[in-house]
This record gives structure tokens, sequence and C-alpha cells, in this order.
């Protein structure tokens, strides 16, 4: 059977909620993080499909955990998702070896999820 865990990294509340209930109803193992250090003890005790970081949280960011992640020694991919898509961040993004760069803003859930579906349906 297919890996189907997504740890997702939001510090808004809402946010991390409506993600856990809509990727579970979508079939996906979840764990969430409310904060970067958080989200790399998830990672580190974990086997993620894939890893959902937004770049402005509490304690070490995004980028900051990205940076932990060196894409050569993972084996899943990294989306990064921001409400500022200024190019620095998204260029910095890329550098760090993040898979996607998503702005909360211009996606829906349902794309979302799809984008997720077609990236870990590629790995497996």
């Amino acid at each position: 059977m297919p890996n189907k865990l997504v740890i997702v990294a939001e510090d808004d509340d809402l946010l991390r909620h409506l993600y856990d209930r809509k990727f579970s109803l979508a079939g996906y193992d979840i764990l969430t993080a409310s904060s970067g250090d958080e989200a790399l003890q998830l990672i580190s005790n974990n086997d993620p499909a894939l890893v959902i970081l937004d770049i402005n949280m509490p304690g070490i960011d995004g980028f900051q955990v990205l940076e932990k992640l060196p894409a050569k020694d993972r084996s899943f991919p990294v989306f990064m998702l921001s409400n500022f898509n200024d190019g620095a961040n998204v260029e910095r993004a890329k550098e760090l070896g993040a898979d996607r760069f998503i702005e909360k803003q211009n996606i829906t859930i349902k794309e979302l999820l799809a984008t997720i579906k077609s990236t870990i349906d590629e790995q497996n």
C-alpha cells in the first residue's frame, strides 16, 4: 500500500484544521505542526510521502526547516506555502530544494489536493 502520510506545518489554527480535515477526508494520513520545530520533530519521527511548509511560522520558519532537509538526503517532496509571492521567496524556496511554491490565496483546497495526489503518485 502506498505511503499517504502528509505532514503540514502551518501556524494559522484555522488553516491547519482545514487542511487536517480536508486531507483526511481525501484519504490521506495527516500530521500537523504549528511551528517549524514541531515540523522537524514530526518529519524525523515519521516517513512522510510529502511535507507542506508554511514560510512564516514561530520559532524556525519554513525556510529554516527546508535548510535542514537537503533535497539530496530526503525521500519526499516538499511544498512551500505562503501568502507572499515575491520573487525572492520563490527563488529562495527553489534554491533550498522545494519541489513547489504555492500561494495560499491562489489555490483552492481541491487544486491543492490534486497537486498532492499527482506528486505522491509520481513518487510511487
